[in-house]
């Protein structure tokens, strides 16, 4: 009896010293860059997006553009300092909430990732840079077209993507001179992207010779509509224009359309997407947006990574996919040219980036910003976004930003 507690309690040294031996040796791998099962070293990269709620249909797109992104790069083999690693992407969901992503920003820091890719919005974004500036750690937007964004000072922080200026003033030019609209009511959702979004395009329309008759907010969790669309309907506008998202567009069309506002629904990159018109039906025929970026037909990997991308996922593209794929590739091609993955390494590395991606060609100002930045106009026909207007114009608005 007296063996067996004896036997009992040395088990339980050994089981203890055991424990502590792992916490130790997890410490030590935290610190020095942690081992994945094969050996490699494991460098993090963060990939922030709403994951649940009205946007993760966004998010989930741009998050698999990360991860496919890593997977290529796994397959390929990278080596840093002499060593061979594995990327390992840490998704975090920040539900395009402002406080939400500083806290993921937070973890992010405390993960000890290498960089992010994001955050999906602007109001998630412009928060989170400060966290990740504080810390040093370079962040590559794909979607964020704030142009207050890059406007902070900050020297780790780019995008791939045009700016809200830019598609505010293609939009305006395109609904003023094209669509002969001179009357134009604006509706935005009070959010860092849709406000701003609507105070450029209500400025382009006054330049280009339109008028600005009613001005009404709303929320990006809205989904009653008839009270400012009433008010609106006594103004009598050529065109509506929304800023915001596709989740409060569907809805809004549709309340459009049940009161008899007939006229065209205009927005931007946030509802040109393939859940708008699920949302909308029928009511979003003849729909006008924008991206901020290259027709997917003039994008130059479009073809290829598209038919990656559906076999992988077994889901079609959303928006973003494709930058954040190159906004990943970018960041380890920069990784590669510094033989490290410690950003104070290779984030002087991606100030220098000229990077022929699926998006197009990637080279970043002073600023961070994309440089030749494009924006391309869209209508909705039979259930598709066709691309319409004159390409060139909207690139010498954008230009011209």
């Amino acid at each position: 009896m007296q063996y067996a507690r004896l036997s009992l309690i040395a088990a339980a040294v050994l089981s203890l010293a055991a424990c502590n031996k792992s916490h130790d040796n997890a410490a030590a791998n935290d610190a020095s860059g942690a081992a994945s099962s094969s050996g490699d070293v494991v460098v993090k990269i963060g990939a922030a997006n709403p994951l649940t709620g009205p946007f993760a249909h966004w998010g989930r797109d741009s998050d698999n553009g990360v991860k496919l992104a890593v997977q290529e790069a796994n397959a390929e083999g990278v080596t840093l300092d002499g060593k061979k690693v594995k990327f390992e992407v840490v998704s975090e969901d920040d539900q395009a909430d402002p406080k939400m992503a500083t806290q993921v920003a937070q973890r992010f820091v405390d993960d000890k990732v290498a960089g992010v890719i994001g955050h999906l919005t602007s109001g998630a974004a412009i928060p989170a840079s400060r966290i990740y500036s504080d810390n040093n750690i370079p962040m590559i937007a794909a979607s964020v077209t704030s142009p207050a964004f890059t406007q902070q000072g900050y020297k780790n922080t780019f995008r791939i993507i045009a700016n809200d200026q830019q598609q505010g003033q293609a939009l305006a030019k395109f609904a003023v001179a094209d669509l002969k609209a001179k009357s134009i009511a604006v509706i935005d959702d009070r959010t860092t992207y849709g406000q701003g979004l609507a105070d450029d395009f209500a400025k382009a329309v006054e330049a280009a010779g339109g008028k600005v008759v009613k001005r009404e907010y709303t929320t990006n969790s809205s989904t009653d509509f008839m009270a400012i669309l009433t008010s609106i309907k006594g103004a009598k506008p050529d065109l509506i224009f929304y800023g915001g998202m596709d989740a409060q567009a569907g809805p809004m069309v549709k309340q459009m359309r049940k009161i008899g506002l007939n006229m065209p629904f205009m927005g931007a990159d946030g509802v040109n997407t393939a859940e708008f018109p699920k949302l909308a039906g029928k009511d979003a025929e003849g729909t006008y947006a924008s991206t901020a970026g290259a027709a997917k037909e003039k994008m130059p990997g479009f073809a290829s990574f598209n038919d990656k991308f559906k076999a992988e996922f077994k889901t079609e593209i959303q928006a973003y996919a494709p930058y954040t794929y190159d906004a990943t590739r970018v960041m380890i091609a920069a990784m590669k040219r510094a033989g490290s993955a410690d950003p104070a390494k290779y984030l002087p590395e991606l100030t220098k980036t000229d990077f022929d991606g699926v998006t197009g060609k990637i080279q970043f100002d002073a600023k961070g910003d994309i440089k030749n930045g494009t924006v391309t106009l869209y209508q909705l026909n039979t259930g598709n976004w066709k691309v319409v207007g004159d390409a060139a114009a909207a690139k010498a608005a954008s230009a011209a930003s």
